[in-house]
């Protein structure tokens, strides 16, 4: 998903053709905070992220002639920057839970502090929820619900079919909607969502 209607593929070859510094910093900030978070999912630590990240960053500069003929290249260093944490697991030998961030950021803060409470409980209350999905469900979740990619994106680079990116948002869905039952209605739960 590319902010402001910039076309990752035409950037990337002005990157790569012209040795563009500015346009690879444009690159930069487009993709770095989702795929930290998206890293973090993997590796519990946002240090750690942050790492993997910018080795991911470093090593698609050193290889941006090669990038070219890469042609999903979002759906690419997604896969590189999963791959990698996992890399640092095995290697780590560790056991990760998945935390999904805070993502509360973007709304729109109340006048009336009673509603702000209720809001600030109804967020905790979800987040509660949300973490007891399973591991691979809370991931799909938060790249199709939080990072708004498609089934198809999520199914790339997960390496899971289609079908299985349905089922588990299907899934997240109704166990969220049964979890958050007596906060809220489900109409206006999902819609918080859809």
């Amino acid at each position: 998903m590319i902010e402001k209607g910039l076309d990752t593929k035409n950037l990337w070859t002005k990157i790569a053709l012209s040795d563009d510094h500015k346009s690879f910093e444009q690159f930069f900030i487009i993709f770095n905070t989702r795929l930290i978070k998206f890293c973090e999912l993997y590796v519990n630590k946002k240090e750690i992220a942050e790492e993997i990240v910018a080795d991911v960053f470093v090593t698609l500069w050193n290889q941006r002639l090669k990038m070219t003929e890469v042609e999903n290249l979002e759906t690419y260093i997604f896969i590189s920057v999963k791959n990698r944490a996992l890399n640092y697991l095995r290697k780590n030998a560790a056991v990760q839970l998945v935390q999904i961030e805070d993502s509360h950021s973007q709304l729109i803060a109340y006048s009336d502090p009673e509603a702000e409470i209720e809001r600030k409980e109804l967020f905790f209350k979800l987040d509660q929820a949300i973490d007891t999905l399973p591991q691979q469900c809370k991931i799909i979740f938060q790249l199709v619900k939080e990072d708004g990619m498609r089934y198809k994106e999520v199914a790339e680079i997960l390496n899971i079919s289609h079908k299985t990116v349905q089922t588990q948002i299907l899934r997240a869905m109704k166990k969220l909607s049964k979890e958050m039952g007596p906060y809220l209605t489900v109409k206006n739960f999902i819609s918080k969502f859809v």
